[in-house]
């Protein structure tokens, strides 16, 4: 029978690029909960790819951050903005990439819930995979 299991936020992270970007993962069923923590000493120079999933629902914990639905170029993307403390749902197969802002901790942390479960992000207690702009993987 399956049982509870405690997700600490910011605690145990794995190192994604240094100075940069922190992420983990764990998968329920038919469910994946994921932080990612973008730090400003190297945070302000990983864009994030355009991509697609099933439905998100996304917390920001701390700092702010928007979320882009690609078109056909950015400057006709919709944005979304968030705030910490805001949450957005994201539908299955929108395609979207982020761009984040630092508050004052110089951090924008957040909490990504997608279903079906990502299994892009790898096994749990692996480095999670992260759509970065520059990099296959």
């Amino acid at each position: 029978m399956p049982k509870c299991r405690v997700f600490a936020i910011d605690d145990n992270l794995k190192e994604i690029v240094a100075d940069g970007l922190y992420g983990k993962h764990m998968f329920g069923a038919s469910v994946s909960v994921a932080v990612v923590k973008f730090v400003a000493a190297q945070g302000h120079d990983l864009p994030a790819k355009s991509h697609s999933h099933g439905e998100e629902a996304s917390l920001q914990l701390l700092g702010g951050c928007s979320v882009f639905e690609s078109s056909d170029s950015e400057e006709t993307d919709l944005e979304s903005v968030m705030d910490s403390g805001d949450a957005l749902i994201i539908p299955a197969g929108v395609l979207h990439y982020g761009s984040n802002r630092f508050g004052a901790e110089g951090v924008s942390l957040r909490l990504n819930v997608v279903t079906p479960a990502r299994k892009e992000y790898g096994p749990e207690d692996s480095t999670p995979y992260y759509p970065l702009k520059n990099r296959s993987r």
